[in-house]
């Protein structure tokens, strides 16, 4: 009787429990979704918020850019035409494009062949090989600069083009060539032994078997040696600022930064012009971007 008389008072008490220890729960998970996403929006503040002052302030007035009023008091779309019918800006355009998109093929097409050989074949020396391409990765261009300015330059006479930074990415790209065979180990080899069975020679498999799966990537080591040539501010300096009609935007940015140091409106402008194509191409392309750089193993 005891026993009967006490359940019915105890399980308001249980079932009273359970609904704070679900409140706490829950609100530990609240907590928990907050702190995490708070240090994510914090990050993503702390990337996007310069992009956010040098656009604002490419559509500022003279008068107010860099000052006070971080807002624009009226929205000067001007600034941008203004930067785009600058004298020499569409010629810095035209070479930018050349060099990031040949050198980009040229770099791709070139690389791939070496990556192939050195993942799936054996030969006497490919470890050789592979440390050589690892050791150019640390060579940094500075080192090389005086000899190669001076074959192409005094030998071949091509001073003041861009064909000085563009020719050597038609015979392979370290980084790119490191990249893709460590993609290109992850791929297992009944797919080529299988396509060698049915009759396809190396250059064929390749083609036909590797190429298709290894587009991520492609795309990735794409990505990377076409914002590559388009930031590239060194390599021109030294082979096209004797030559105006060969500059990119990159160094033609430094000249126009030069000559409208007092106009920081029109400065952010052009930064903004400069930015805007690989913000682009990286943001459709994201995607693949990432796909490529996560499935790259680090298969030995």
């Amino acid at each position: 009787m005891t026993h009967a008389t006490l359940a019915p008072e105890a399980a308001p008490a249980a079932a009273a429990t359970s609904t704070r220890a679900k409140r706490a729960h829950d609100r530990k998970a609240a907590l928990n979704w907050i702190a995490v996403h708070s240090l994510g929006i914090a990050a993503a503040l702390f990337f996007v918020l310069p992009f956010v002052f040098v656009f604002l302030t490419g559509v500022m007035s003279d008068n107010q850019a860099l000052t006070r009023d971080l807002w624009p008091k009226t929205w000067e779309w001007g600034n941008f035409g203004t930067v785009w019918n600058t004298p020499g800006f569409l010629t810095w355009w035209r070479n930018t494009l050349i060099y990031a998109g040949l050198g980009t093929v040229l770099s791709v097409l070139s690389s791939l062949p070496v990556a192939y050989a050195l993942a799936k074949f054996r030969f006497r020396g490919r470890n050789v090989a592979m440390m050589l391409v690892i050791s150019m990765m640390m060579l940094p261009p500075q080192v090389t600069i005086v000899p190669m300015y001076l074959f192409w330059a005094k030998q071949l006479q091509l001073s003041g083009t861009l064909w000085p930074l563009i020719i050597p990415l038609a015979f392979g790209d370290a980084f790119t060539i490191f990249l893709l065979r460590q993609f290109l180990l992850t791929i297992p080899k009944e797919y080529t032994d299988a396509a060698k069975v049915d009759g396809c020679g190396d250059f064929r498999t390749m083609l036909r078997v590797v190429v298709p799966m290894a587009k991520p990537a492609i795309a990735a080591v794409a990505l990377f040696q076409f914002f590559y040539c388009w930031n590239d501010y060194f390599g021109p300096q030294i082979y096209a600022s004797d030559n105006p009609a060969a500059w990119t935007l990159s160094y033609g940015l430094e000249q126009f930064k030069g000559a409208h140091h007092t106009d920081w409106n029109l400065t952010m402008a052009a930064t903004v012009l400069v930015m805007a194509p690989v913000i682009v191409v990286f943001f459709f392309a994201q995607r693949a971007f990432i796909e490529g750089v996560t499935l790259t193993g680090v298969k030995g």
